[in-house]
């Protein structure tokens, strides 16, 4: 035990401060906050037995919780874990450094922000809560520590935070824990090949316990953890958190990242006593004995003088018990700060309103050469903007060429990517909620479905979660077929994403000014944006022809900033509400509706999808005895049912009918394709149904 606590006490450590001298507002002994608030925790061994007690003490009091029915969900304590949940965290000391944590993060927290009570009223859904009680166990934000459940979530975040960092010319670093479970995880080798190709300074962190929720991961994970890391270039090093030497290995890996401004690689192997989550454990007694023969925490304590080690389990012991008291007098969390949408109320719409958009173009040109000049206009005028996407670089400029020319220009700036759809978004995110305004091109729509759990589980969650944050991210991506490119690359997802909550969702035309749209979406619009466009409509010439703005309501959030077009006549017999790629099939039966059945059409054309503007919507609709939706996705569970069951709701009680495709594989043979895709048919027979109903 004496060369154990030598080892300790000899500990170098280049990263940490000296405790400054003011009062213990943590309440462990031995340790102070520094300037910035964060815990300070010197190397040597009372204090850092004293604050891994701290935080066992903290997770033993959350069982205890569970058990007596206080508290709800799950949690899923670090016991066991608590030198390999402090080792990195207690390294980082740079005022910019980032702590991105998973279903596991107590101890990460804690090190980090040394909020005890504010860790144990946030899992007892309580005011005092570090979030209020919106988080809960697993998802937490502070300053700069971000956690979320999901497995290798935030690993493509912690990539786009350190790329940040390094723009940004900070020597803050990021450093991203993961369980070694997450090795079976895709989006992790996405994170470290981009971190690599970069390069971006985060420590990937893989704790390595040997188990996942029951599951032995030595017959889950092949090959060799340190060569995963060392494959994409990554320096890697490896340590038991039962080995004194933990602290100066976490500290070298820390400054070498910080120096290098290259990820590295940090495996700590390490036990857990507890269970996964509460009680889920089927570990025999003899496996539990083993590990706990070895817990470093005990062993530590040890080796500490037996008077001053009872003075510190005491101290920790009434810390404990304070703030068991103090989450408990806490009030239950309120709905004061709820919202009934991940969108402004509309008393807030003032707030966001975007600026006028910029005038027409004095001479015709396409959406495409209009989204181009508009990309080219931000990076421009706003150093946050960064764009980002595969094969976006001179001289190809994308799979359309939305971005010709835009590389050399700014360079840097317009990155061509790898192919990792899901790092990219999650990138985006990470850059976003560093302030920067990221562009990010998805080559086909098709492909969404791979950045889904990062747009879903984390995009969207930060504000909703956290509304002090926002992700003002646009993913901009070419969508519809008639290209004969076959079911893979020819699809229409609008309704799959317009269905997630706090996803904003644009589809322009040839009629809108896409311009306007982009500026606004990118500038002034501070919600994760999907932007979809179709690859029928890059060639054509924007052209506003007799389409005028519908009024924009103001309980419609988004409204202003992304209008719906109406093109009126004088005594309409229906109104047709269509959308992208569908418009020029729209105005083509209803031109021959006109000339061959002497029947005039009202036609709404939408840019804003998701949040569908409603209210705006069912005053223009309510006036129609027969209204088409017509889509080019199926039609089921979309864009129009949504617009139906609001009318519906609203009492509208004329005829509806729905335009789109069935809901099969689109093929590639184009006279396959044009009989599922609709068209002028389907629209013109639709209305005349509708009106003859």
């Amino acid at each position: 035990m004496d060369t154990l606590r030598r080892s300790v006490e000899q500990t170098h450590d280049m990263n940490m401060q000296s405790p400054v001298t003011v009062s213990d507002p943590i309440g462990v002994p031995g340790i102070a906050r520094g300037s910035d608030g964060r815990p300070i925790i010197p190397a040597d061994p009372a204090a850092l037995y004293a604050y891994a007690q701290a935080i066992r003490g903290t997770e033993t009091l959350l069982l205890d919780l569970f058990s007596k029915g206080q508290l709800s969900g799950t949690t899923h304590t670090c016991l066991g874990q608590e030198f390999c949940q402090m080792a990195v965290v207690r390294a980082l000391r740079h005022a910019d450094d980032a702590v991105l944590s998973n279903h596991r993060n107590h101890g990460h927290f804690l090190t980090y922000a040394g909020d005890f009570v504010g860790l144990v009223a946030e899992v007892m859904g309580r005011e005092a809560g570090v979030c209020g009680g919106r988080g809960g166990s697993q998802h937490m934000a502070f300053r700069h520590f971000h956690s979320n459940g999901v497995q290798a979530g935030m690993t493509g975040i912690a990539v786009g935070l350190a790329r940040a960092r390094e723009m940004d010319g900070s020597e803050g670093i990021v450093a991203v824990m993961i369980g070694d479970g997450t090795l079976g995880e895709g989006l992790l080798y996405e994170s470290m090949n981009l971190a690599s190709v970069w390069p971006a300074p985060v420590l990937f962190v893989v704790e390595h316990n040997g188990i996942a929720q029951t599951t032995e991961t030595a017959g889950t994970i092949g090959g060799d953890m340190l060569a995963r890391g060392a494959a994409f270039g990554l320096t890697t090093r490896r340590v038991s958190d039962a080995d004194p030497a933990l602290w100066r290995i976490a500290a070298e890996a820390v400054d070498e990242v910080r120096a290098t401004r290259r990820p590295g690689f940090l495996v700590i192997d390490t036990f857990r006593l507890g269970p996964h989550s509460k009680g889920d454990d089927l570990r025999t007694e003899s496996e539990i004995a083993t590990i706990r023969a070895r817990d470093p925490v005990a062993r530590l304590g040890d080796s500490l003088d037996s008077e001053r080690r009872a003075a510190i389990d005491t101290s920790v012991a009434d810390l404990i018990a304070q703030v068991a008291a103090t989450a408990a007098a806490s009030s239950e969390a309120t709905d004061r700060a709820f919202r009934p949408s991940m969108f402004p109320p509309p008393t807030c719409l003032s707030d966001i309103a975007p600026a006028p958009p910029a005038p027409p173009a004095t001479t015709a040109r396409s959406v495409r050469t209009a989204l181009n000049a508009a990309i080219g206009e931000l990076l421009n005028d706003d150093p946050r903007t960064i764009v980002m996407g595969e094969d976006l670089h001179d001289p190809y400029g994308g799979a359309f060429k939305v971005t010709a020319g835009l590389s050399q220009r700014y360079a840097g700036r317009v990155v061509s990517t790898p192919i990792s759809e899901a790092a990219l978004t999650g990138a985006a995110i990470g850059l976003a909620l560093a302030g920067y305004r990221p562009i990010v091109e998805i080559m086909f729509a098709d492909f969404l479905t791979l950045c889904a759990d990062q747009i879903y589980n984390h995009a969207v969650k930060f504000a909703g979660v956290f509304p002090e944050l926002s992700v003002p991210m646009v993913i901009r991506t070419p969508a519809g077929g008639r290209r004969g490119y076959g079911p893979t690359h020819s699809q229409s997802p609008e309704n799959i994403f317009a269905a997630i909550p706090g996803l904003t969702v644009l589809y322009g035309s040839q009629r809108h000014d896409n311009a306007a749209l982009l500026r606004n979406a990118v500038q002034h619009w501070p919600y994760p944006t999907l932007f979809l466009e179709h690859k029928l409509v890059y060639g054509a010439t924007e052209d506003p022809g007799r389409y005028r703005p519908l009024p924009a309501h103001a309980k419609d959030a988004g409204g202003a900033a992304f209008p719906t077009l109406c093109r009126r006549s004088a005594t309409p017999d229906a109104a047709i509400v269509t959308y992208g790629g569908m418009v020029p099939f729209v105005e083509a039966a209803g031109e021959r509706l006109a000339q061959e059945e002497e029947l005039d059409l009202d036609i709404l054309v939408l840019a804003l999808l998701a949040p569908l503007p409603r209210h705006a919507l069912i005053e223009a609709l309510f006036g129609y005895d027969a209204i088409v939706i017509a889509e080019e996705t199926h039609s089921g569970y979309g864009v129009g049912a949504e617009l139906i069951a609001c009318l519906a709701e609203s009492g509208y009680r004329g005829t509806i009918r729905r335009v789109g495709a069935p809901p099969v594989p689109i093929p590639s043979a184009r006279s396959l394709e044009s009989a599922v895709l609709p068209g002028a048919d389907s629209v013109v027979a639709a209305v005349l149904d509708a009106i003859a109903a």
